[in-house]
Parts: structure tokens; sequence; C-alpha cells
């Protein structure tokens, strides 16, 4: 999400730079909160001006969702055969840093989410969008193969496990670990993928019924 275009006449972009200020970013996020982080803030915690922040990010935002997208693994179209395979090689991702510091980002950025709609706008386009694709070609993958009967409905179920990870790590503070991983996929994403069987929706519904 970094400009391309060149840092000047004879200069090269230090990668390095970059990263500090996206560390800085995120390390001022998670003290003072998004609403609160500024731009003069980012660049005095990286040792740099707010003109170098703004030679590679034209906002606040993209900075700081930028930096939110460094943190994490970035998106891949994981093909192992199954859609359970696919599903948990698309989230499962060790060695993504620190589980309290990544809570406390997690923190940060939702607050703003809730607030500022530039930063939601380019989350989505930037964060969401991204994964959300990644997600469809699995699930186009899963139909190929015959292992979905019919076209669900993959937006909902692309937002079903994000949701159950910020609900878990901003409510009880707790990182979701592996076996979290696998029993939302299991128990929720899966059998959302398939309809349910004519016995299936005759049980559930006997069940439903109250007794007379």
């Amino acid at each position: 999400m970094t400009r391309t275009s060149p840092a000047g006449p004879g200069r090269k972009r230090d990668p390095s730079r970059d990263d500090a200020l996206r560390q800085a970013a995120l390390e001022v996020l998670t003290e003072v909160g998004y609403a609160r982080l500024t731009v003069d803030a980012v660049a005095a915690r990286a040792g740099a001006g707010k003109a170098t922040c703004y030679r590679r990010w034209a906002s606040k935002a993209e900075l700081v969702v930028d930096a939110i997208s460094h943190m994490k693994a970035q998106p891949q179209q994981p093909d192992t055969g199954s859609l359970r395979g696919d599903l948990i090689a698309l989230v499962h991702h060790p060695h993504e840093g620190d589980d309290t510091f990544r809570t406390a980002v997690q923190a940060g950025l939702v607050s703003g989410l809730a607030q500022d709609a530039k930063l939601r706008e380019v989350f989505a386009e930037h964060f969401i969008a991204p994964r959300k694709a990644a997600f469809r070609v699995v699930i186009d993958r899963a139909i190929g193969r015959g292992e979905v009967a019919s076209t669900p409905d993959w937006q909902l179920l692309s937002d079903v496990l994000p949701s159950m990870v910020f609900h878990r790590l901003i409510l009880t503070g707790r990182p979701p670990d592996a076996a979290f991983v696998l029993m939302v996929i299991d128990q929720i994403v899966l059998p959302l993928t398939t309809p349910l069987t004519d016995h299936q929706s005759q049980r559930q519904n006997q069940t439903r019924t109250p007794s007379s």
C-alpha cells in the first residue's frame, strides 16, 4: 500500500525505514488508540520526519492499515485437495509475533474502525478484500471438487472466522490458538457449506417444536 514514487534523484528507498515507521505506527496505536494517533508521533517514534511518512503513505489510515497488513501473514490461496485443509492453511499462520502485542494492536484497530469512515474504507480495500478473494478461490475449488453441494453464501462464510477471532481477542483478551481455529472450521464453517438433508431438517424442526 506504500506509494511507489521514487524517493528522489540519486536516492534509493530504504526498506528498513519503511519497517521502522510501520513498527512505530503499531506501537503508538497500542498506546493511544487510533483516534489520538498522529503521523507526527509515529515519525518521532521512528526517528524520521513527517514528510518521510507522507512520501510513503497518503494518510494516517493508509499507514496504520499497511502496518497491520505487514504484521499479519499475507493471504495465500492454498490447494491442499480438501476444503478443510484449505481453510486451515488459509487462516493458520504460525510465528506472527507476540500475542499480547497483537491483541493490543487489534484493540486499537477496532476502536478506530468504529469511529473513522476513512479507516474503514482503507481497511476494507487493502486488508479485507484480499482475504475475501483468497477465501472465494478456496470455496470455488471445493465446488469444483464436488465437496460443496451447492454454491454457499461465501461472503457470509468469509466473515465467520474473522468475527469469531475478533470476538475472542477483544472481549476475552485470549488470542485464537490452533484448537480454537479448528473448532470454528469444523463446527461452524464447514457445516454451513452444505445444505441440510431432509432428515436433518426434519429432526431440527422436531427439536424446535415445543411439546404439547
